[in-house]
């Protein structure tokens, strides 16, 4: 007759059984998006980084509804989307995503295009991002070289995925100034961008919240003259419907 198991015999059996369960299911701790990485050289493109801790909670939020996210429209980009709060109102035949960060820039996007856009599996795109870019004096050419790199991505999941990139609007922001010839040169090689590409639809927000001589048209923007107000996204919806149309018949026939 063997002899009872001791405490110690009892607690490295314990343990063999954490251990076998760890290898068995993934840790609740690894449930998540991928952190965003704390050295320069860890991060994909070019250009100016920036990371606050809500931009870590934002793409939590993201994680826990992706299941529901999926197979919609997803607009991607910084606060001009974020703060899109009537996204699902405005496009009742549609089923969207918002994966906007406020303050996010071309670089950031891009790190995060993977998990927050492309795993939701996509019926198109909506691209608007490089705001903050120039605030920060980034060179326009970076953040072209980073938009292209998210379109490789989504080229690599499905070359035939719909995206509508949007041109940068204008700003007038003391706050957060630019240099307008750079705005020009980003918006440019958007088009540029566009042109080439069959499966991109150009949807040029900055010439229909303009005022002619390039300025931001009050009507449109918020005080601060930099994000959109209600009627900004409003006008911005204008723009988009016709295309995501398109893509809904494409996709029923």
């Amino acid at each position: 007759m063997s002899a009872p198991p001791t405490a110690l015999s009892l607690a490295i059996r314990r343990l063999m059984l954490c251990i076998a369960i760890a290898f068995a299911c993934p840790s609740l701790a690894e449930e998540g998006p991928s952190p965003y990485p704390t050295r320069a050289e860890d991060w994909p493109g070019v250009g100016v980084i920036r990371v606050f801790d809500f931009m870590t909670d934002n793409r939590q939020a993201f994680w826990r509804a992706r299941e529901r996210a999926r197979n919609s429209i997803v607009f991607a980009g910084d606060s001009l989307t974020a703060s899109w709060r009537s996204l699902a109102q405005d496009f009742p035949e549609h089923r969207v995503a918002n994966r906007g960060i406020g303050g996010d820039v071309s670089r950031g996007l891009l790190f995060r295009f993977e998990e927050d856009v492309l795993a939701l599996d996509p019926k198109a795109i909506v691209i608007l991002i490089g705001t903050n870019d120039l605030t920060a004096r980034q060179d326009a050419s970076k953040t072209l070289a980073n938009v292209r790199s998210m379109l490789r991505l989504a080229r690599d999941r499905e070359r035939s995925l719909p995206v509508l990139l949007c041109t940068v609007p204008p700003s007038a922001d003391p706050k957060a100034p630019i240099d307008e010839k750079q705005r020009e040169v980003l918006n440019q090689g958007l088009r540029a961008i566009a042109h080439d590409d069959p499966h991109v639809v150009l949807v040029d927000l900055f010439a229909a919240t303009a005022t002619p001589d390039g300025a931001p048209n009050p009507r449109y923007f918020r005080s601060d003259l930099l994000h959109l107000s209600p009627a900004g996204h409003a006008r911005w919806k204008t723009l988009l419907r016709p295309a995501l149309r398109d893509i809904q018949e494409a996709s029923r026939s």
